[in-house]
């Protein structure tokens, strides 16, 4: 552990919302697998004050799929991408609102519609605009938060007129190495995004992605620019790498080093909602339930291009680690994993480790 009582002063100022210098944040991402108990127990009295035992479950609806433009080297719907993933225009309002509708019967309080792209143009805000009337009309009550790529101006306002709750956009690493990773936009673009979402009245929800090759000082200063923006929520995702993109051999990330992450986070952004996003399954395992004391969200079932654990097991697993779903008092979720998935291919995309 690095000083004593390091996890103690963290906690302590969690508990009063103060940030953390960033030495005592790379401290968290240093420690050894020997304390990673020590570390999220602590994480667990910061998630504990401000969310009790919720969970908060979200469920993704893939609106078109494949075929972007951009050159995101971690996404398997990239430009020039050779994944094996299924590309699809847009949804049908409907068919998004059927797929909606059966994470919401599974507990989901929040769907979020997702499309491959730099950004919308104003035909798609309209028809993104129908699909939240539908899902309105299928799952009333239901938050629905959007996730488009870029925003032009007045976008994120007619978003919010539509109905949308939330915009999601992530800065994914730290901005002096954004071009490291992606070259057909900038750092900037995506916070100004976050600030449009934000100036409209929708909640903001930014988060990163780890595994990437980053360091740890990228890591916590990604956290730290998260803090700054002042996002409602924030989802952590761990790098799935698919077979086809250029970082399909950045098989980096362990248990611990997630749930270290996870810690990190927690501590730098105290009452915002910590989302443990893609990847979960594939870098936590047999672990995941530990990220439930650090973090109090999670996707349900599926990735937009990639399985993810059966939706029965999530609630399994959420009750049998002695949380409960926010807003629902009992929920079930079919087996059979087509009930619960938006239109693809199954097993289409998914990473697997070296020689899986």
């Amino acid at each position: 552990m690095h000083g004593p009582g390091i996890l103690d002063t963290l906690v302590d100022k969690a508990l009063r919302r103060e940030v953390p210098t960033r030495e005592e944040a790379l401290a968290v991402l240093r420690t050894e697998d020997d304390d990673i108990l020590d570390v999220v127990a602590a994480a667990s009295r910061v998630r504990r004050r401000y969310f009790g035992l919720r969970v908060k479950l979200n469920f993704l609806v893939n609106l078109k799929s494949g075929l972007c433009p951009e050159d995101c080297g971690y996404c398997s719907q990239r430009l020039g991408s050779q994944a094996d993933v299924l590309k699809y225009t847009w949804l049908k309002p409907e068919e998004a609102a059927k797929a909606a509708a059966a994470g919401v019967a599974a507990g989901a309080k929040r769907v979020c519609l997702v499309a491959s792209g730099r950004g919308p143009t104003d035909r798609d805000i309209h028809r993104v605009a129908d699909t939240i009337s539908a899902i309105r009309e299928e799952s009333p009550g239901v938050e629905i938060c959007a996730c488009l790529g870029l925003l032009s101006q007045g976008q994120a306002a007619r978003l919010c007129d539509a109905g949308a709750d939330a915009y999601n956009h992530n800065l994914n690493t730290a901005g002096e190495r954004y071009a490291d990773i992606c070259t057909t936009h900038t750092y900037e673009d995506r916070v100004e995004t976050v600030g449009q979402a934000r100036d409209a009245g929708l909640s903001p929800c930014s988060g990163l992605i780890a595994g990437m090759g980053e360091t740890d000082e990228d890591l916590v200063d990604v956290a730290l620019s998260l803090r700054a923006l002042d996002p409602d929520s924030v989802p952590v995702n761990f790098l799935m790498p698919f077979e086809g993109t250029p970082l399909a051999r950045e098989w980096t990330l362990t248990p611990q080093r997630c749930l270290r992450i996870l810690a990190m986070v927690r501590f730098v952004c105290p009452d915002v909602e910590v989302r443990v996003g893609g990847g979960r399954e594939i870098h936590l395992r047999g672990m995941q339930p530990l990220a439930l004391h650090i973090a109090n969200s999670v996707f349900l079932g599926d990735y937009l291009t990639s399985e993810g654990q059966p939706g029965a097991a999530d609630l399994e697993m959420i009750r049998d680690a002695g949380f409960r779903v926010e807003g629902v008092d009992e929920v079930t979720m079919p087996d059979h994993r087509d009930d619960v998935v938006t239109p693809r291919k199954r097993g289409a995309g998914t990473a697997l480790p070296p020689n899986a």
